[in-house]
């Protein structure tokens, strides 16, 4: 008998050369395009069949009976059966339960398609159709994988690698993360930092955005170090001084934590606006009233409101009575301000005096490249602090931004380069009562009307107001268990049923669900190691590196 045969005419056999580096799954008995579909598992060689082999968050390919190809992702996974009574009275002998497992029972998959290939030359599209009755459904191979996902590049950052495929790259599109605002999401301990810092290595990196990262924990700047005490390098260890500066609010601090600051933020008196103060409302107990009175105060007593009403001086206390025998402020409300204000006598980093324009200084550094990390040593202990100077930087660097953009109009070459601003503990700044009120609310709806977006890092997406988390673009979710904050994630995500029992099922570290604008379907990573490759792939060289650099460029120059 020859190998080819008149079958090989009627059914060819290149369907299943194409398959070699795949395995099948089962077929396709049921389902829909917004449900999903329901995939009939394949007996297969072990026993209980493939249903211990399939991990939710895993990629299939199902093969239409056109040429299409639907790349999908196991959403659930089940036991079935022919016979009802299974359930009711199951076998107890060991053979009995062999010969049921191979005849009655069986295992289903749900699955949701995500992209559809066309034809094999073709890109991935999104799904607008499913695939016929008893389609063959295979295990996604890495080839299947990276072409999805695409190759690495400069504008392209290996983040991670899809569950069980170790080898296989899942890239990030940088250009298309930056250009709207995003979000880390996780409870504590998830490992939100480090995926956090990768990320930002890779824009900086690549050049894609200059990036403002008001780092509350001291996680971004020189080095951190994880729960067991291991250190690993910062930004500032990994880059030049040209690309990234570390300005810290407590140098004793940075400097017994063995970094290098590049200046220290210092805010006068006389630069505070009471927009600067109203953020705080809520962790102050301030008033509506009161926070009126501060604007009452602001236009009465100009540029110097802030210092009178920290001074001690009988001076400026017999200035403020003065609006209390008015009848333009009560006595109570004036008294309630200041004793909440004592908490500002506390933040070293403001000066009666300062000779620089710092935020002048920040955002030339910006425009030219250079990422900023604001370091706030023990300050980042103090909500109010935080929120402070968050605040108070993010609204004049916008504001430098807008005045820019509006100044280019049109001419590309002269727009301010894209910024990235990163805030933490982001629902204190963004919740329902203040975010349409505050600059980072009015960044998050404006997307990249004027180059700045933002990235917000939280463990509490809930607390979030709904608008702005409709408005994140790209999405990096570790593990959460809160069911108000596993649906703010999912909160204008298409499909989004299917994927809640996905994120239900990350382990409690080193894995996340990305989806959103920068990626062309959801994907479950295991994030790659921040650590040796990492520096490496950067650029970054250890003293051992760096003196055999400078051996081989020593020997390229004069011989051996």
């Amino acid at each position: 008998m020859t190998d080819h045969s008149e079958l090989d005419e009627l059914f060819p056999r290149q369907k299943d050369d194409l398959r070699k580096d795949r395995y099948r799954l089962g077929v396709v008995v049921g389902g829909s395009l917004s449900k999903g579909l329901a995939v009939k598992l394949d007996a297969g060689d072990l026993p209980g069949g493939l249903i211990e082999q399939i991990a939710v968050g895993s990629y299939v390919v199902i093969e239409g009976l056109t040429a299409r190809k639907f790349f999908s992702i196991v959403t659930d996974i089940a036991l079935d059966s022919t016979n009802p009574s299974i359930e009711t009275m199951p076998p107890d002998d060991d053979f009995v339960s062999e010969i049921y497992r191979s005849t009655v029972t069986y295992g289903r998959a749900s699955v949701a398609p995500m992209l559809v290939l066309e034809r094999e030359d073709s890109d991935p599209k999104p799904v607008k159709t499913i695939p016929a009755h008893f389609s063959l459904v295979y295990h996604a191979s890495e080839q299947d994988v990276a072409r999805v996902f695409g190759e690495e590049d400069e504008t392209h950052f290996y983040l991670g690698s899809p569950l069980e495929m170790d080898q296989v790259k899942v890239n990030l599109n940088l250009v298309r993360f930056v250009q709207r605002s995003s979000g880390v999401f996780g409870k504590s301990g998830t490992g939100k930092s480090f995926i956090t810092r990768t990320l930002l290595a890779g824009i900086i990196n690549s050049g894609s955005a200059s990036c403002l990262i008001f780092d509350m924990h001291n996680d971004y700047g020189w080095a951190v170090k994880n729960e067991t005490g291991s250190e690993f390098k910062g930004l500032q260890q990994l880059f030049s001084s040209n690309q990234v500066n570390v300005i810290t609010l407590d140098p004793k601090t940075s400097l017994s934590r063995g970094g290098r600051s590049d200046g220290t933020l210092h805010i006068p008196y006389d630069q505070i606006d009471p927009e600067d103060v109203a953020m705080l409302a809520g962790v102050l107990a301030l008033s509506d009233i009161q926070v009126n009175a501060l604007y009452f105060l602001r236009r009465k007593l100009g540029r110097g409101w802030f210092r009178i009403l920290l001074s001690d001086e009988e001076e400026s206390q017999e200035l403020l009575d003065q609006f209390v025998e008015s009848g333009d402020l009560v006595k109570g409300t004036l008294g309630a301000i200041q004793r909440k204000f004592e908490i500002f006598r506390r933040m070293g980093f403001l000066k009666e005096k300062v000779s620089d324009d710092v935020v002048e200084t920040i955002f030339h550094k910006l425009n030219s490249g250079t990422s900023i990390v604001l370091e706030f040593g023990t300050f980042g202990d103090s909500l109010p602090a935080y929120m402070f100077v968050a605040n108070y930087l993010t609204r004049r660097i916008h504001s430098r931004y807008v005045a820019a953009k509006n100044h280019a109009f049109g001419k590309k070459e002269d727009e301010p380069r894209p910024l990235l601003i990163v805030i933490e503990e982001a629902h204190k700044f963004l919740d329902q009562e203040i975010a349409h009120h505050t600059i980072f609310g009015t960044i998050a709806r404006e997307l990249r009307k004027y180059n700045v977006t933002l990235l917000i890092v939280d463990q509490r997406p809930s607390g979030i107001d709904d608008e702005v988390m409709s408005q994140i673009g790209t999405r990096v979710t570790c593990l959460l268990d809160n069911e108000s904050d596993i649906r703010a994630v999912f909160s204008g995500i298409s499909g989004a049923g299917a994927l809640r029992e996905v994120l239900a099922r990350l382990d409690t570290q080193q894995q996340a669900l990305i989806m959103g604008h920068a990626v062309p379907m959801p994907v479950v990573i295991r994030p790659r190691n921040y650590g040796e490759e990492l520096y490496a792939s950067l650029g970054y060289l250890d003293v051992d590196g760096q003196t055999e650099r400078a051996q081989q460029a020593k020997e390229a120059l004069f011989g051996d």
